[in-house]
């Protein structure tokens, strides 16, 4: 089959590799209709190298119909419309019985110290191959799959895979009540879902973003915005009495990117010996920490800060004394996707489509593209803002 794999820094390929085949009888092999590249797709592109080999096969982001199930799998059939949440999870384990899949039991990657296993993220996730690709072998698939009806674009639904409960999982951390101000750092894909959600949960949503192109499609959702030039944190200061918002959402994360001097550790990083960039990166803060600085300011005394993109520095510094004096809380995780798929199949499936799940999507490209496509995303060109391949 035809799939997208990483090759080293900054180079990414469509090679055929081996078709996935029934390993576990739990099992099921998905013919990917809709795939998209996720802005934590970026970090493998440009920072994890030491964690990914040659040939690896990126995406966590896919849907599409089954082909093949295992003969343990009961919830499946040949012919089934499926969307695949990015984390791997047992459905009946401590911490899913708990709603935190991310944090499954059966699938953690302990010898790496980490949580539930992921599709095409890295050894530190269990080197499992992505959904970028023409097939995709499901694991636990009666405990992943999420079925879904056949009527409606793949638009409506692929989002499901990730950002979309990450964004709502993103604005429940944050905990404004409806009528309370929800300020979300940052309206790339996952930004732009929170921000609509919030304004659905009926929250005045104020977002801060500085490109144009995502300011506007934001406000086509009746999302306030600002650009980050323009004192962003006094300004939301000033619209909430002097108080700040009740809850914040960062939805940068780790992009480096207008941070010279992260970019440049990054760089250094993706040219030095695997073993040695690995400890480097399990010991030491990576982090552009702006985002994170501005949430804890914009927030009220007594608020929170949620934070949904991706972090990877083990030693970044917070401002404690602040946070410590605000009495603020701070609550953060991958997201547990098949706790909020209940929630949210039902508002995707709505015809007045609520969260805008159809209005994300400013690229679809054939698989083929992909390569093309992860530099059009990163540099932000075109007004890139979501890119979905077809295999």
């Amino acid at each position: 089959m035809r799939a997208l794999t990483w090759q080293g820094t900054k180079k990414v390929s469509v090679e055929e590799v081996p078709d996935p085949t029934i390993v576990e009888p739990t099992d099921a092999i998905v013919k990917i209709t809709s795939t998209a590249i996720c802005g934590s797709d970026l970090h493998l592109y440009e920072i994890f190298g030491p964690f990914i080999d040659a040939g690896d096969v990126l995406g966590h982001e896919p849907m599409g119909v089954v082909v093949e199930v295992g003969p343990a799998v009961r919830n499946l059939a040949v012919g089934d419309r499926v969307v695949i949440p990015f984390t791997i999870a047992c459905g009946d384990c401590f911490f899913c019985r708990r709603g935190l899949q991310s944090q499954c039991e059966t699938t953690q990657v302990k010898e790496q110290g980490s949580g539930a296993a992921l599709y095409g993220y890295t050894k530190l996730y269990g080197q499992v191959p992505g959904g970028q690709a023409e097939y995709l072998r499901v694991r636990l698939a009666d405990a992943n799959a999420i079925k879904v009806g056949a009527e409606l674009p793949d638009d409506a639904y692929l989002f499901l895979s990730d950002i979309l409960p990450t964004a709502w999982q993103g604005v429940q951390y944050a905990g404004a009540e409806p009528g309370g101000t929800l300020a979300v750092m940052g309206l790339g894909p996952v930004g732009q879902l929170a921000a609509r959600i919030g304004v659905h949960l009926g929250h005045r949503v104020i977002a801060v973003e500085p490109e144009a192109e995502r300011r506007a499609m934001a406000e086509r959702h009746g999302v306030e915005t600002l650009d980050l030039d323009e004192d962003a944190v006094a300004r939301i200061i000033d619209a909430t009495e002097g108080r700040g918002a009740d809850g914040v959402v960062d939805a940068v994360g780790m992009e480096a990117h207008g941070n010279p001097g992260t970019s440049l550790v990054h760089k250094i990083l993706g040219l030095t010996p695997d073993p040695v960039a690995r400890k480097a990166m399990q010991t030491v803060g990576l982090d552009r920490l702006a985002a994170v600085h501005a949430s804890i300011d914009a927030v009220r005394r007594g608020g929170t800060v949620s934070l949904s993109g991706v972090y990877a520095g083990e030693a970044d510094v917070l401002p404690m004394k602040t946070m410590f004096d605000k009495q603020l809380s701070l609550r953060m995780g991958q997201c547990n996707v098949r706790n909020w798929v209940d929630d949210l199949l039902p508002l995707v499936e709505r015809s007045d489509d609520p969260l805008g799940v159809q209005d994300l999507t400013t690229h679809r490209v054939p698989l083929e593209q992909a390569p093309e496509f992860y530099d059009t995303f990163r540099e932000k060109r075109d007004g890139c803002i979501k890119v979905v391949l077809e295999p």
